[in-house]
């Protein structure tokens, strides 16, 4: 049982303080740290499913319509994280420090700084909907449907911003559960909100009682606005927790200035800079994956997207370890605790593989159950089966660059990581999928993929092992 002494905030006091760990308190934080944002993200994945399957059951050309724009949203939002990521690792270094009111001043720069970029990404979003489907190779079966929801996706850009500076902010100050609880919050209210948007009013049978459910019946234009709907909650709490409840960052604790201030500016352009090129490009690669699929018909599109979530279940909890990473390596960063820094970044690597490969063997085994879940479609099943199978392989190296790349982000070195992931992507993955796809299809497409992750994992753990990812540590 975990001792007073032993609780989170006591062990992240003696980070902050410079004093002596035992190995045994290093991994007790880290798993105290981990385990929260761990089962967080696997019930996020759970509820996505749902998510999924709601939309599933309105047949193959509802999913392709959300699975065609995927990974462009996807984009909008890892660019939004990365806005977000440029404060709030500050924010980490500060309290490392022991600095608690200029990671306060962080916090009020980042909250008027990060929503006018929110908007501006959302206006981008939603003047370029109504074309995006044909850009992408979308065909007129799915792509009014699709413009439809990545119009209404765009308008809800300034709201996931905010939610994730939100999510950031108390994550930085180790503060792991809130987070954690607003992420499975946010999934439950979306699925609750698509429960009665997507499907038309009916009539069901329970126990002998007929009982009248109503419903818009707007199928993937009402899951596009139970999503925005549930994020609007969830991020109104989230800054609720941040601005009034923090022990460290709370606002009401004194007075200042939410004027922007060009040297937070220029540090979270430092920081997230190179994350947000990354992952334009990153995402690029991933809009050209999309691009590949389009041609091999609507059931491929249709799996690759169910395939994408459903694989969801291996690498979430490997972001939720990378989370927790960054802000372990960001304090110990911010402390000038050079030895720390390297222990945390090592047990935390090692719990992300160890997670991801027990994942990867549910996957593989439970991959024709889950596509069922999912779709009434067999061959879309047979598709995502086959996929998921190959992608199996690739998780512990999968969790390796996932949480590597948590730990770079908290010591301030996102350039040189950044590149390598690009590297990956365009000189790897790419290349192999277009060949590949020609004479293998979706299955193609998905060795590719595995064979890239391995590749990704590989030259992270030599970065971690033999790079110079400390040398901007404070001595």
């Amino acid at each position: 049982m975990t001792t007073q002494k032993d609780s989170k905030d006591d062990l992240l006091l003696l980070i902050r303080q410079g004093k002596p760990m035992t190995k045994a308190q290093q991994l007790r934080l880290v798993l105290q740290l981990s385990t929260p944002a761990i089962l967080a993200q696997l019930t996020t994945t759970m509820m996505q499913y749902i998510d999924a399957s709601m939309v599933g059951s309105q047949g193959a050309n509802a999913s392709a319509s959300i699975g065609l724009i995927e990974t462009t949203t996807w984009m909008m939002g890892s660019i939004c994280s990365c806005a977000a990521a440029g404060f709030y690792v500050q924010v980490a270094h500060l309290l490392g420090a022991n600095d608690d009111k200029e990671a306060r001043s962080v916090v009020r720069q980042a909250l008027c700084a990060v929503l006018s970029f929110g908007l501006i990404m959302g206006l981008i979003g939603f003047i370029i909907s109504p074309w995006l489907p044909t850009w992408l190779g979308g065909n007129d079966d799915i792509n009014a449907t699709a413009s439809a929801y990545f119009a209404i996706f765009s308008l809800g850009i300034p709201i996931f911003q905010t939610s994730m500076l939100g999510s950031g902010m108390l994550r930085s100050s180790g503060n792991m559960i809130i987070p954690s609880i607003m992420s499975v919050v946010m999934m439950t209210l979306d699925v609750i909100f698509n429960f009665f948007l997507i499907f038309p009013s009916r009539t069901v049978e329970f126990l002998g009682i007929s009982l009248y459910i109503p419903g818009a019946g707007l199928s993937v234009v009402g899951a596009a606005i139970g999503t925005v709907s549930a994020e609007l909650v969830t991020a109104c709490l989230l800054m609720y927790f941040l601005c009034f409840r923090s022990k460290d960052l709370k606002l009401t604790i004194d007075k200042g200035s939410f004027k922007p201030k060009w040297n937070y500016i220029r540090k979270a352009l430092r920081i997230g800079g190179p994350m947000g090129i990354q992952q334009i490009i990153m995402s690029s690669a991933y809009i050209a994956t999309t691009i590949i699929v389009a041609p091999l018909g609507t059931f491929a599109i249709a799996a690759h997207s169910f395939g994408i979530v459903i694989e969801s279940l291996c690498y979430m909890p490997g972001y939720g370890i990378a989370d927790a990473a960054t802000t372990l390596v960001g304090q110990s960063w911010g402390a000038g605790r050079k030895d720390l820094t390297r222990k945390f970044a090592y047990m935390s690597v090692a719990l992300g593989m160890g997670v991801m490969a027990v994942m990867g063997v549910v996957m593989y085994v439970g991959a024709p159950l889950f596509l069922s879940i999912m779709t009434p479609v067999e061959e879309v099943r047979e598709l995502g089966v086959m996929a998921l199978r190959i992608e199996a392989f690739a998780e512990p190296m999968f969790a390796a660059a996932i949480v590597c790349y948590g730990v770079f982000v908290g010591a301030s070195d996102t350039l040189i990581p950044s590149g390598m992931n690009l590297v990956s992507m365009w000189a790897v993955r790419i290349p192999i999928s277009a060949i590949l796809a020609i004479s293998l299809g979706l299955n193609g497409v998905w060795i590719a993929m595995c064979i890239e992750l391995c590749f990704r994992g590989a030259i992270f753990l030599c970065r971690l092992r033999w790079g110079n990812w400390m040398k901007t540590i404070k001595a």
